[in-house]
């Protein structure tokens, strides 16, 4: 079972202007197939304060993995990417890749996906578009090899990864 979290972020949901259904998505998708929800808020597209929380779910609450939904495109106010990258310490550039290829043989729109994936410490974090499609469909795309490399980041994969 992993430890999970989800943030998302959203100016008019962190003010309870707007219902967050991607996030919901994610708990649907995920949730039976050994995932724990230990981590769950809205914040608005505001750098600093992504920073902040992704900081705190990874070195306090030692989260496994965190999918943040939101603030992946070009608007101006869309800085997850940017947040992220700045937390990182490794960056995991095979599933954002993953996401956009699979996306874009659905619609070419995927393609202007900023996402990106990196771990901090033994943490995964993985940015998720803002639409319910978006998470569902980048979800699916990276779903086949998640396990695996989870199970190499908090060391439960055998040797040569036969785990």
């Amino acid at each position: 079972m992993y430890k999970a979290g989800i943030l998302i972020m959203s100016d008019k949901g962190s003010r309870g202007e707007r219902e967050d259904r991607s996030g919901r998505e994610i708990m649907d998708m995920l949730g039976s197939g050994g995932f724990r929800f230990d981590y769950y808020e809205i914040v608005p597209d505001e750098r600093d304060i992504i920073v902040e929380k992704l900081i705190h779910a990874c070195d306090q609450l030692r989260l496994d993995v965190i999918f943040t939904s939101g603030g992946t495109g070009f608007a101006r106010r869309d800085v997850t990417p940017e947040a992220t990258l700045a937390v990182i310490e490794r960056c995991t550039p095979g599933i954002p890749e993953a996401m956009r290829l699979y996306g874009m043989q659905k619609t070419p729109k995927a393609m202007l996906s900023r996402a990106a994936a990196g771990i901090r410490g033994n943490t995964l974090i993985i940015n998720l578009p803002g639409s319910v499609k978006g998470v569902r469909e980048s979800l699916e795309a990276i779903l086949p090899a998640l396990d695996h490399g989870l199970e190499i980041l908090v060391g439960s994969a055998t040797e040569c990864g036969q785990g």
